[in-house]
């Protein structure tokens, strides 16, 4: 069997897209905060369920991977159910902010906020309830 430049190109993208896609969310509030949640509580959080604390979205695979792991949903999922859910006056989605710097400085920032990151951007402005 020949192996080409090309197929060891896309067996080292598809390699680097894996790794990429299974990187560690931390689900992250402010250190103030003196409870605890865990994935049942957070997700309830971010189904609107429960209101205990406002929770703050990113765009891209670490919201990908947080709506998979925490959610137990894809993302597809999670818009329709908060498509459906505004549709109806139920509530709101959890607002979007662009990186984990931009989720960092609001969840430090408010002591009622919660939010994720990927796991290797957390820093000491932040309190980790659980990372997946």
């Amino acid at each position: 069997m020949k192996i080409t430049k090309v197929t060891l190109k896309a067996v080292a993208f598809g390699l680097l897209v894996s790794s990429q896609a299974l990187a560690d969310v931390a689900v992250i509030v402010n250190p103030s905060y003196a409870g605890s949640a865990d994935k049942e509580v957070v997700s309830q959080i971010f189904l609107g369920k429960d209101k205990s604390l406002t929770p703050f979205m990113q765009k891209g695979a670490v919201a990908d991977e947080f709506i998979d792991k925490v959610l137990s949903r894809n993302s597809g999922q999670f818009k329709a159910y908060w498509a459906k859910l505004s549709f109806t006056g139920g509530g709101r989605p959890p607002k979007e902010l662009g990186s984990d710097a931009d989720v960092l400085n609001q969840v430090s920032s408010d002591t009622g906020a919660i939010g994720f990151v990927d796991a290797g951007a957390v820093n000491d402005s932040v309190k980790v309830l659980f990372t997946m």
